[in-house]
This record gives structure tokens, C-alpha cells and sequence, in this order.
């Protein structure tokens, strides 16, 4: 059985001039995983607003939905608001969602997009509008699908905005190793936070990593959403660590096997990078999904 992929690229949105988001890399990554007949591919479906409300303020949302939100808020998402934007979004949520949805059925599911980590409960931030993994855990919780729920954020920026959401919840445990001078420049408090300096390469941040994982498996999670950034690639122009990618395919195996040992389904969403030229980024984000596949792809 093939690992089930959800895009969202269908969906476009306008950018200005210059504009630092590298929107190419979901159209490439698609392209890319396309070729490979471990991977079945599908068109991300809307998230129900409503299901988004269970991690969001309904404010929020609903202004969102309706192109109402205040200048300042869009300017601190980084995007200009447009009815593409909108339909990229839901569907970005809703590749969370059905990916949740696949790993409890198949042990993994993944979405070629997601990981906003930096949206707040009733704002965004950081080209994050809604927070995917915050409603995800809030949807399969309503559902009494789960009831303990790790994240394991390995992007390098803090995942500031799930820590926040979750800060006083004793059955989410947040887990975000990432770059300590980075963005966002007022940090949260994870469950588990690990701040590495500038400049940390391979052998250091997977002995590091190593010694802190089994403390996500510790706390003995029915389900594990890994927030596969590749921004701590040596390459990445905003990232300030020194991975290679041969140091990130360790990583992810590190994340996977662990997962795939403990019998915990794992949700891979995207997260972020940012590598000039872009298709660096690309192949370090297909090569986190053919790890996924060699564990859990079935056939």
C-alpha cells in the first residue's frame, strides 16, 4: 500500500514582486514524489471553518474567511490577503487533517504542506495563517480518536505558536529543537525545548536529538505529528545551522523508526525551507517522505 500524500499547489495565490515565500517548492515536491510509485498523491480537501474554531478564535477565523482581518494582522502573517490565499489555506489545514485521519488507519499519512506552527489561537504569524497540528490535535480529540498527543518540531524555528496553545494542556506534549537566535525573536515554552547555536552541524544536533527523543516516547503518545522543516540545511538562506542532507536524512530516520517501533501512528507535515536554489529544499522534503515510505509504505 503506498503512503498517502496530500498537495494543496492546486490552489495558487498571489505573491508580490520579490516576495521571500517559496511558493515553487509544493508544485516541485509534488512533481518530484509523482515519479515514485511508493507514493499515492492527492488533492488536499477544505477544512471545515468549524473544525478550525476548535483551536482558533472565531473571530479570527471568521474574519480570515471573510478578507476582514485588520492590515497589521495580515502584515504579520507576511502574505496580502486574496481568495486564493484562502482556498490554499483550508486546504493546507485540510491536508493535516486527512493525513491525521490516514495514520491512524495506516500507521503514517503526510501532506506536502502544513507545519504553520507560528499561528497563535487568535492570530498568525510567520506565513502561518491557521495552526494545522493545533486544530488536527483538537479535531481527533474531539473525536475521542486520542487522547495523548505528541509533536515533535523539528523546523528550525520554534514552533512558538503550538507551544502556546498547548502551554497548560498536560496531554500534548510539545517537543521544538531549533536555532536560538532565529525567528521568533520572543520564544514560547514547549513541553520540551532545545535551542541549539548558529552554526551547530550533524554530529551535534543527532547526539543531541538522539539523547532527547525518548522522551516523546516516554510520555507515551497515542499519535505523533512530526514537523518536518529542512531549514537546518547548511543551504537554507534564514536557517543559521549546519545540517547536510545527509545529516536531515539521519534525522529523519531517528523521528520515523522511533515512531514505527513504538507502534505510534505519525502525521508528517512540511514545515519550512528556504535553500537557494530552491530545489535543494525540495530534495530534502522528498527525501523525509521516501524515509516515511520505506518504513510504512506497504505492498
Amino acid at each position: 500500500m503506498p503512503l498517502r500524500l496530500y498537495y494543496t499547489d492546486h490552489h495558487d495565490f498571489p505573491l508580490p514582486p520579490g516576495h521571500k515565500f517559496p511558493k515553487r517548492k509544493y508544485r516541485l515536491l509534488r512533481e518530484t514524489l509523482a515519479r515514485d510509485a511508493r507514493f499515492d498523491l492527492a488533492p488536499a480537501p477544505p477544512a471545515d471553518p468549524a473544525v478550525i474554531a476548535l483551536a482558533h478564535s472565531r473571530d479570527y477565523v471568521e474574519a480570515f474567511l471573510s478578507g476582514t482581518l485588520p492590515s497589521g494582522m495580515m502584515r504579520r502573517i507576511g502574505f496580502p490577503w486574496s481568495a486564493g490565499l484562502l482556498a490554499r489555506t483550508l486546504a493546507s489545514v485540510g491536508s493535516t487533517l486527512s493525513a491525521a485521519r490516514d495514520s491512524l488507519e495506516r500507521g503514517a499519512g503526510g501532506g506536502l504542506a502544513g507545519g504553520t506552527h507560528h499561528a497563535f489561537h487568535d492570530g498568525g504569524s510567520g506565513y502561518c495563517v491557521f495552526n494545522d497540528i493545533a486544530i488536527a490535535v483538537h479535531w481527533l480529540r474531539s473525536a475521542a480518536l486520542v487522547h495523548r498527543v505528541a509533536v515533535v518540531d523539528l523546523d528550525v524555528h520554534q514552533g512558538d505558536g503550538t507551544a502556546k496553545i498547548f502551554e497548560n494542556d498536560p496531554e500534548v506534549l510539545t517537543f521544538s529543537m531549533h536555532a536560538a537566535s532565529n525567528f521568533p525573536f520572543r520564544k514560547q515554552a514547549s513541553r520540551i525545548d532545545v535551542e541549539l547555536p548558529d552554526g551547530t552541524g550533524d554530529a551535534e544536533y543527532l547526539d543531541i536529538l538522539e539523547r532527547t527523543l525518548p522522551r516523546v516516547w516516554e510520555f507515551a503518545p497515542e499519535i505523533v505529528f512530526y514537523q518536518a522543516g529542512v531549514d537546518a540545511l547548511a543551504t537554507d538562506t534564514i536557517g543559521r545551522l549546519l545540517l547536510t542532507p545527509d545529516g536531515l536524512r539521519r534525522r529523519d530516520q531517528l523521528v520515523l523508526r522511533a515512531a514505527k517501533q513504538s507502534g505510534v501512528p505519525c502525521v508528517i507535515t512540511l514545515g519550512g525551507g528556504y535553500s537557494e536554489p530552491i530545489e535543494i529544499t525540495v530534495e530534502a522534503h522528498a527525501a523525509t517522505f521516501r524515509c516515511a515510505a520505506d518504513l510504512f509504505a506497504r505492498g
